[in-house]
């Protein structure tokens, strides 16, 4: 009975998503080298206003522009359409603030300034602009709805560039050109079933993508099961390690699923663990306030900035584009961009000096997140959890082990305090995601040669058995209809249409 319980789990599931996860393995192959295109902060930071260098006081303009009592969460300094402004947030308010007294700040963009902007994009001319009031295939993201009217501007250059623009804050949200719209459409889409009708609902695409992983997962569990059941019987019968199927398709996918099943199976589990959270049942998170902390801002207090942001300009004239009012636990930074790069200022200085963190600051601000004695040491080599595989993660890092009962995990770059944190169950996450689905982990990060060959092999090996599963589904449905215009014909003898 559980035999056929699982023959027929196998080969329904098989028949229903096999096609799935056929396009799934060979979109996989695109993953490798391509992904969704998308406007990186570089590039936004590249296509900013220059800021000018002559900037006022900033406790007096605060003091005269924002009522006494309001706590500072977010102060930033920046410009567009050539006017420099801060802007400001306490927690019920955004004040924005223009640094010359005499200048009124518009209460809405005009279209001709976010044409300007657009333009700074793409040295070819704009052929064509859209208003867009619904999301599409480029721009999917249900919080995107925010900025409308989005405008959607075509470039006449070779690549055919289109870029959209929020007409709210007159920000980019996407650039794309053919390119990267033809691997997208090979690859991230229907990947990640980045359909526009569905993943413009981020709760309902992460049902649809987890359940779809999930049932597949059965699927290969059942199959493998079987397939090493068959191995042993025909063992036990001709003492010999062969299959037992003698058509081709069959054989085929017996040998292949034996050989490449467990793959298979880790690929679409850990797909499904890309979204879905390890369950506290399985692994206890005993501080779950630990990462809120460390990630929660602090309030801006400007007085403890030593450093006055005005020299910034004398050190960096015609290159700064934004500051960012900053800070790492007690200390206070300065986030900067300069041309089209971040960097981060120590603000409890008195000259211009690049972050560069110590062990006991990190140690100080360690304390306020945790009561418990705390391992730090610096890293200058990747660990399974702090790798580097595309997104070249920088070295060294601080890393910071706290004794406590989730085995805390932080790892600290000291040039701008970004930091990555892990518990026991976000460990687990990261070893049944991104371990198992990308191969992301220290022996082979280190290896990229043998990364390569070991992910193609795999990739490889799941796409035939997927192709071979698909032929047979084909096959079974097949003769599903066949016996049921047979059942038919019996029923309806008189009707010859039917039985032909």
């Amino acid at each position: 009975m559980l035999k056929n319980i699982l023959y027929s789990i196998h080969r329904i599931l098989g028949t229903l998503l096999s096609i799935l996860f056929l396009v799934w393995f060979l979109s996989g192959f695109v993953m490798i080298y391509h992904t969704f295109p998308k406007a990186t902060e570089r590039d936004k930071n590249k296509h900013m206003d220059i800021l000018p260098g002559d900037m006022p006081a900033l406790d007096s303009l605060l003091a005269n522009n924002i009522p006494n009592g309001k706590e500072i969460s977010a102060l930033t300094l920046k410009s567009y359409a050539g006017t420099p402004f801060f802007e400001v947030k306490t927690s019920d308010s955004i004040y924005k603030i223009p640094v010359n007294p005499n200048t009124k700040l518009k209460t809405s963009l005009d279209y001709k300034e976010i044409e300007n902007y657009a333009q700074r994009w793409c040295q070819a001319e704009i052929v064509k602009v859209d208003t867009l009031r619904e999301l599409e295939q480029w721009i999917p993201f249900g919080h995107l709805r925010k900025d409308f009217p989005i405008y959607k501007f075509y470039f006449g250059d070779e690549g055919k560039s289109q870029l959209y623009i929020s007409s709210v804050s007159g920000n980019a949200l996407q650039f794309t050109d053919k390119d990267s719209r033809f691997w997208a459409w090979l690859g991230a889409i229907p990947h990640w079933v980045y359909f526009t009708s569905l993943r413009q609902n981020s709760q309902q695409w992460m049902d649809v993508v987890i359940w779809l992983s999930g049932i597949g997962s059965v699927m290969c569990v059942a199959g493998l099961i079987l397939g090493i059941r068959s191995y042993i019987k025909e063992y036990r019968r001709k003492k010999k390690i062969k299959s037992p199927y003698r058509k081709f398709a069959y054989k085929w996918h017996h040998i292949l699923g034996f050989l490449f099943g467990i793959f298979v199976f880790t690929f679409v589990f850990s797909g499904m663990m890309s979204l879905a959270k390890v369950p506290g049942w399985m692994v206890k998170v005993h501080n779950p306030s630990a990462e809120k902390k460390l990630y929660s801002k602090q309030k801006i207090e400007t007085n403890t900035y030593t450093f006055d942001y005005r020299h910034l300009f004398e050190k960096y004239p015609d290159q700064i584009k934004s500051v960012e009012w900053s800070s790492f636990g007690q200390k206070p930074v300065y986030k900067v961009v300069i041309n089209d790069r971040l960097q981060t200022i120590d603000a409890s200085d008195t000259s211009v000096i690049n972050m560069q963190l110590d062990e006991a600051t990190i140690k100080s601000r360690i304390s306020l997140l945790h009561k418990e004695p705390a391992v730090i040491s610096l890293m200058d080599e990747y660990d399974n959890y702090y790798v580097g595989l595309t997104d070249h993660l920088p070295l060294p890092v601080y890393k910071v082990q706290v004794e406590d009962a989730d085995n805390s995990t932080y790892y600290i770059n000291p040039k701008n305090g970004n930091t990555r944190y892990f518990n026991n169950n976000t460990k687990v996450r990261r070893w049944s995601y991104q371990a198992l689905h990308s191969f992301k982990f220290k022996f082979l990060a280190e290896r990229p040669v043998l990364w390569n060959i070991v992910m193609w092999t795999t990739m490889i090996g799941g796409t035939l058995v997927s192709l071979t599963g698909v032929w047979l589904g084909f096959r079974y449905i097949k003769r599903k209809i066949k016996r049921l215009k047979k059942y038919i014909c019996s029923k309806k003898k008189n009707n010859t249409n039917i039985c032909q």
